[in-house]
């Protein structure tokens, strides 16, 4: 039971880094385009999906609280201030998508509300993974690090490196749903994002070498780890081939790859600790009958049917948007 709910984690919270990831990167390009006509064309790219994203961010933040209580007091004591700016951002981010379109005089207010809150939903969202990365300061399961604990120049890296992640997953997904101008300044921006998030990683790569983090010696005990990387460099190849001959589906599959491949990387190296490395997945899960209970309704009919209505949304409003 325990192994499920940590599968039923692991896809959300995968689900949201891809699904949210897009528009908020979608929104990051958005604030750097000034012409109107384009960036309403890559509004209606989001619209009929943002809200619909967002929701795997609440059903992580569920599954934390009833499967793996824990972990869930734990993060939150230690990124209360982070998680608030970030849902700040999301909050920000969904009234600009409501007013902007009734807005006339104020218009400009809400296109930088969308873009700015979509930028600090991403950075937040990637401070966070660095200062996991790095770990912790984490004391008989409790958190110790006081209000900043989690702040720290490689957390900060992450949180820059995650907001190019995420506009390359948003201009791979413009490339598939828009056409003429939004279409090619997309694959225009393909291989700069590319090489920025190439760039981003060598210098992650080595930090934590320069550092020793902790994560480094997994990858000398577990060397199948190199799978992920090779997928995701595969993958790579393949969005350069697919962006040069303009190829519009292929792109953003690529991108979701290597997106997968990295959070493979992490959940594997982190493994068997869900806040590394100072809480187990053994001891960190709710008792077992709290487990079940959740199980016969969360688990066997809700998330179900969440991954079903997920994809009838994007079978709906598959296609390209129309200018």
């Amino acid at each position: 039971m325990v192994i499920f709910w940590v599968a039923v984690l692991a896809i959300s919270t995968l689900l949201y880094v891809l699904l949210d990831g897009l528009d908020l990167g979608v929104g990051i390009i958005f604030g750097l385009t000034r012409d109107k006509a384009k960036r309403d064309v890559m509004m209606t790219a989001v619209t009929p999906i943002w809200d619909g994203n967002e929701t795997w961010l609440i059903v992580t933040g569920v599954v934390l609280w009833g499967a793996f209580p824990l972990v869930y007091a734990t993060l939150l004591s230690a990124f209360y201030l982070p998680l608030i700016i970030m849902l700040a951002g999301l909050i920000l981010r969904g009234v600009a998508f409501e007013f902007r379109h009734k807005a006339k005089r104020m218009r400009w207010l809400w296109d930088w509300s969308f873009a700015g809150g979509s930028f600090v939903a991403a950075f937040v969202q990637g401070l966070t993974v660095g200062a996991l990365v790095e770990g912790l300061p984490i004391a008989n399961g409790h958190y110790v690090g006081g209000d900043f604990g989690w702040l720290s120049p490689f957390a900060v890296l992450c949180g820059i490196g995650l907001c190019i992640g995420y506009m390359l997953l948003g201009t791979a997904w413009l490339v598939r749903k828009c056409e003429a101008d939004v279409r090619e300044i997309a694959y225009r921006q393909i291989p700069v994002l590319s090489i920025a998030l190439l760039v981003f990683l060598v210098v992650v790569f080595v930090f934590a070498l320069v550092e020793d983090l902790p994560v480094m010696g997994r990858w000398l005990e577990r060397p199948y780890l190199l799978f992920f990387p090779a997928a995701g460099a595969a993958a790579a190849v393949a969005l350069a081939a697919s962006a040069r001959q303009r190829r519009d589906k292929p792109p953003f599959l690529m991108v979701v790859l290597i997106f997968v491949a990295a959070f493979g990387t992490l959940a594997i190296s982190f493994w068997p600790y869900m806040v590394p490395f100072a809480i187990t997945i053994e001891a960190a899960a709710a008792p077992h009958a709290s487990l079940a209970f959740m199980f016969w309704g969360a688990g066997l009919f809700v998330f179900p049917l969440m991954l079903l209505y997920t994809a009838i949304n994007y079978r709906v409003f598959r296609g390209k948007v129309r200018q």
